[in-house]
Formats: structure tokens, C-alpha cells, sequence
């Protein structure tokens, strides 16, 4: 017998996602999270959109904090377009209340959570992932699993473990840094961004509302820029600069995988899920909805393999084919968008702004925006096009 039917590795929303899905089928499953506090600390942005939202629940006003009806983009000499968001309005989180509530819910339909577990080995019988072993409030503890759900973030120890190959290019990676701000005055359904090599090289500086004189304020540097600035100093020239009085309540860092998903995500026993997979947006960096899309697959597919009793990497299968059906395929086409984007000079985002500033507000949409990138860098028409099909 073993403990457990299948063992989470993280307690973000992707992970959280897993546990429910797998207790809601009927599997023992429990949620290994190495911080104190699920939802602790945050490392996000906090924005995701409201239909992605609806595919799993219905949003709570106590962990809603703004919600955006447009966006506004700033080119290096300052000019901006405001334009309505295309598909459905944002919604900025406080993930802290939101990932609990996430938690929560798969605790009521039957999954055991534990905070301060930290999973540092995996057990494995015949080649076989057949469990963890973890440090629990300084002791050593060991759990058997039929199957192990890595949803370890973008670090992944979990993956890494198994055998999978998690490495990601310099080219693919984000330096972000980012602040929660008080006392900023910002419109608060109005998302802010930022392009050039002043405050972003190869990447963007975001500005999120979250409640009156608050704000989530950070930027992402990419690729080459990663080599040739520090974040951190960006984002203090860009506060000083903009917002001299602001007080700054929190601050954090960290990577941004923006890689394509990895080609294994599966092995014998195992599945990774959410940022320890590379299934965040490459373009915005963004992995909330993606993290949990990949959750609600991994604990069905979880399921239906247990039932099957087949948990090799044969019968994981369809958690791959599902996820590049669903999601992974669209994020191919962004990948490249990205990376074709990224080396526009400031003078090009320019001359984009202000040719754009010409149109009639009314004609001022997202499509238009990435068609004029697509002037300056053609190859990627085809694909931009294609994604907003998918969209």
C-alpha cells in the first residue's frame, strides 16, 4: 500500500488545481507547499484575465482588487495609446487570498495540505517515481505515491530530480523586480506599460492598480538585456523619477521563464506542471491561468492512469497531448512572436506609437498594434495572425 494516490510538490495555483482535481476523482492526494503560508511569498504581478478566471470558478470580490477595462502602452518618447482590452477584462489578484482559496477548495473535496514541507529527494522503486522525501519542521519525513505532481516553480528541484532536463537559455529567461506601492495616484481600471531601453531593454515595465494609492509596480528585462542592467536599479531610477513619494511596502525578485514548454514533461511516475514545466506566456511572462489549465489536466490524466494502473511515463501520456492541444501549441506561435519582438529599437517603437496616435480612438485595437510591429519584423505576420485566430 502506499500513502498516497498521488503527492502535489507546491501549493501555487497550478499545484492547488492538481490537488483538487485529483481528490475530486477519488484519489488520497496531498499538497506539499515549502513556504509557511500557502500564497506566501508573492511573486507575481497578480494579473489574469476574467474568462480564464470563469473556467474554474467564479471570482471573489475579497480577493479582487481592480478590475481593468483598458490598457496603455508607452513608447521610449512618451507617446501613448490607450486602448480597450480585446477579449475580456483583467482582473488584479490579491494572490495571497486567491491562492489560499485555491488551497481551500481542494481541501474540501478531501486533499491533506502540509506548509513548511520541503521537498528535497524523491523515492523511486524499480526506475519508477514512487514518492518524496522532505524536511517538516526539522524532521525528516518519507511519503509513497502511486504518482508525484511537480508544480515546484520555475527552480523545479522536483524535475531536476527525476531526470528531466529543466534548463532554459539565457535568451529565454526574465529578470524581474517588483514593488507593491503605496500612496501612487493610478487610474485603477487602467494597466500601464512601458517599452524601451530606458526602463526595459527587451522587455517592459508594468504599473497594476490594486485599490486606491496602491499598485503592483515592476519590470522584466530579457535576453541580452539581462546582461547589461540590474533590474532593481531600473525599477528605483523609474520610481524616483515617476512616483517620488511613493512608499514601497514590499519588494521582490526572481527569474521569468519565457521558454517554450519542455519537451518532457512527463516521466515514469511523475508529472511537472505550471512554471516548473515552462508553461507560462511567453510574451507577457504571465503563468496563472496556464498553471492551472495545466493542473486541471494533470489531476484528471492522474486519475484516469491510477485506474488504468499504468503510471509510467506510457500512461501519462495524454497530459502532454492535452496540454499542446489546449495551450501549448498557441505559445509556441507566441514564442516566436516574442522573440521577434524583442529586438525593436527605440526609434521603431516610436514611430509605431505615433503612427498609431493617428488612428481614430475607435480604430486603436491590439490587432493593429501587433500588425505594425509586424511591419517592422514581417516574419512574424503569419504567426500573429494565427494567434489571434486562436484568441
Amino acid at each position: 500500500m502506499t500513502d498516497f494516490d498521488v503527492i502535489v510538490v507546491g501549493g501555487g495555483p497550478a499545484g492547488s488545481i492538481a490537488a483538487y482535481e485529483a481528490a475530486k476523482s477519488g484519489l488520497r492526494t496531498i499538497l506539499l507547499e515549502k513556504d509557511r503560508d500557502i500564497g506566501y511569498p508573492v511573486r507575481c504581478a497578480e494579473a489574469i484575465g476574467e474568462d480564464g478566471l470563469n473556467q474554474f470558478m467564479d471570482a471573489d470580490p475579497q480577493w479582487i482588487a481592480a478590475t481593468i477595462k483598458h490598457a496603455q502602452l508607452n513608447s521610449p518618447d512618451d507617446t501613448t495609446l490607450r486602448l480597450p482590452l480585446p477579449i475580456e477584462n483583467g482582473l488584479i489578484l490579491h494572490r495571497r487570498l486567491f491562492d489560499f482559496a485555491l488551497a481551500q477548495r481542494a481541501a474540501e473535496v478531501g486533499a491533506e495540505v502540509q506548509t513548511k514541507a520541503y521537498v528535497d529527494g524523491l523515492k523511486f522503486s524499480d526506475g519508477i517515481v514512487s514518492g518524496v522525501e522532505y524536511q517538516y519542521f526539522g524532521e525528516r519525513r518519507t511519503l509513497s505515491a502511486k504518482i508525484v505532481i511537480g508544480a515546484d516553480g520555475v527552480e523545479s528541484r522536483v524535475g531536476r530530480m527525476a531526470g528531466l532536463r529543466t534548463a532554459i537559455k539565457l535568451s529565454d529567461t526574465g529578470s524581474g523586480y517588483q514593488v507593491s506601492a503605496a500612496n501612487v495616484d493610478v487610474e485603477q481600471d487602467l494597466i500601464d506599460f512601458y517599452f524601451g531601453q530606458k526602463w526595459a531593454p527587451s522587455g517592459y515595465l508594468w504599473i497594476f492598480p490594486k485599490g486606491e494609492g496602491m499598485a503592483n509596480i515592476g519590470l522584466g528585462v530579457v535576453g541580452k538585456g539581462v546582461r547589461d542592467v540590474v533590474a532593481k536599479d531600473l525599477l528605483d531610477k523609474f520610481m524616483a523619477d515617476r512616483f517620488p513619494k511613493a512608499a514601497v511596502l514590499t519588494a521582490v525578485a526572481g527569474g521569468i521563464p519565457l521558454a517554450k514548454t519542455l519537451k518532457k514533461i512527463t516521466t515514469d511516475g511523475l508529472m511537472l506542471i505550471g512554471d516548473a514545466a515552462r508553461m507560462a506566456n511567453p510574451m507577457s511572462g504571465g503563468g496563472i491561468i496556464s498553471g492551472m489549465i495545466a493542473g486541471r489536466i494533470a489531476g484528471q490524466v492522474a486519475a484516469e492512469a491510477i485506474q488504468a494502473g499504468d503510471v509510467s511515463n506510457q500512461g501519462l501520456k495524454r497530459f502532454p497531448a492535452r496540454w499542446h492541444k489546449e495551450v501549448g501549441k498557441n505559445y509556441e506561435r507566441a514564442h516566436r512572436i516574442s522573440n521577434s519582438i524583442r529586438d525593436i529599437s527605440d526609434e521603431q517603437f516610436n514611430k509605431m506609437a505615433r503612427e498609431l496616435k493617428a488612428l481614430p480612438p475607435d480604430k486603436l485595437t491590439l490587432l493593429k498594434v501587433f500588425k505594425a510591429a509586424a511591419h517592422h519584423k514581417p516574419k512574424i505576420l503569419v504567426d500573429i495572425i494565427r494567434a489571434f485566430a486562436a484568441l
